[in-house]
């Protein structure tokens, strides 16, 4: 791994803002534990190790539907708390028939069909960037990219704009309803859920809110992620890299490791268990800090020596319940830097998100400094 330079402690400063700004106590709570594996906190136990990570989401018994897990936040949020079939709440047979379900569209064949579509998005928005001063605000991109995906994967007429916006409320009012603090005028994760559900909805089919959450989920990570990415490439002078063929898959896997667009993973024990020598109770909450298992707080990207899969893929999860959507955002991603690396774009604004679900930029807008 190459030894941080100016260019890549640039990066890493102005990558955390998006924390500092969005939860600055939750933070500085994670930076002070993230010395010991594991450790307990009242009835919760943060998990900072790769290791105990894994053996948490693959060995420990989880309750997939408790209050404070990311199932039981999404039957709250996206459906009466007695429904199911959200595929973050399921397990077993159910939870395979679901992925089984999403496999066509989100494996390797429905990453092929989606892509001239976010493609399309790509050419058109990116397109001032050929403009002598022309700028481009990559969170909008972000916006329409990941709404588009969505309408072309859930086979909906709808404007994807709308359901990027429906979409970032519901997951942002869904996060803020199990923060402590006050409720902002309309902060309602169920009725932004229900505007969502509006959007998508398909005469004939009952499956709303299970193409709610995947909306949710899509959408939140595609605009937390992209343009944080795309700033860490201007930063750190990653631009070379993203425009080698050979090199961009491995630089995309390492920026979406220390992108972490999911920094932590809050789940819920069905059992007793030990985890790094922490005793961990039926019922305790397991926040799984996924920033810190990749080594995403001490370790730039590199896509010349890059972190050993085992670690990286583990933004995504692990085990039966890893995210199945991993092939789409790294394609996603590959298609955003390849489209940029010719421009070689430099940040000229940045505004950090307050509000959103996902540590992120508010606006990321960038100038072209090569014309191809």
């Amino acid at each position: 791994m190459t030894p941080p330079n100016r260019a890549y402690r640039r990066a890493r400063r102005r990558d955390r803002r998006v924390y500092r700004a969005a939860h600055p106590v939750l933070l500085a709570l994670l930076a002070a534990t993230r010395a010991r594996p594991a450790v307990r906190l009242g009835s919760t136990v943060l998990v900072h190790d790769a290791d105990a990570c894994r053996q948490v989401l693959t060995r420990v018994p989880l309750d997939r539907t408790a209050e404070g897990s990311t199932g039981g936040a999404a039957r709250a949020a996206l459906s009466d708390p007695r429904a199911q079939g959200l595929l973050f709440d399921q397990e077993g047979g159910d939870h395979r028939d679901t992925r089984r379900g999403l496999a066509d569209g989100l494996g390797a064949a429905g990453v092929d069909r989606l892509r001239p579509v976010w493609r399309a998005v790509l050419d058109r928005r990116l397109g001032p960037l050929a403009e002598p001063g022309g700028t481009v605000d990559l969170v909008a991109v972000a916006h329409e990219t990941a709404g588009a995906t969505v309408c072309a994967l859930l086979g909906v007429d709808a404007d994807p704009r709308a359901v990027a916006a429906a979409a970032s409320d519901a997951a942002a009012a869904a996060v803020r309803d199990h923060l402590p603090g006050p409720r902002r005028p309309g902060d309602d994760a169920t009725a932004a859920a229900r505007r969502l559900q509006s959007l998508l909805a398909t005469e004939g089919r009952d499956d709303g809110a299970l193409r709610a959450m995947l909306a949710t989920a899509a959408v939140a990570t595609t605009v937390a992620a992209l343009p944080r990415a795309v700033a860490w490439c201007a930063d750190a002078g990653l631009w070379q890299d993203a425009a080698a063929d050979a090199l961009r898959p491995a630089l995309v896997a390492e920026l979406l490791r220390v992108v972490a667009p999911s920094p932590v993973l809050p789940r819920v024990a069905a059992a007793d268990a030990t985890v790094a020598g922490v005793t961990i109770r039926r019922g305790d909450r397991i926040v799984l800090v996924a920033r810190h298992a990749v080594r995403a707080h001490r370790t730039g990207p590199d896509a010349r020596c890059p972190v050993e899969p085992a670690i990286s893929q583990l933004v995504f999860g692990a085990g039966p319940h890893a995210c199945p959507g991993a092939p789409l955002a790294r394609a996603q991603l590959q298609d955003t830097l390849a489209a940029l690396a010719p421009y070689r774009p430099a940040v000229v604004r940045a505004r950090a998100d307050r509000h959103a679900a996902l540590p992120g930029w508010r606006t990321l807008t960038v100038r072209a400094r090569e014309r191809p």
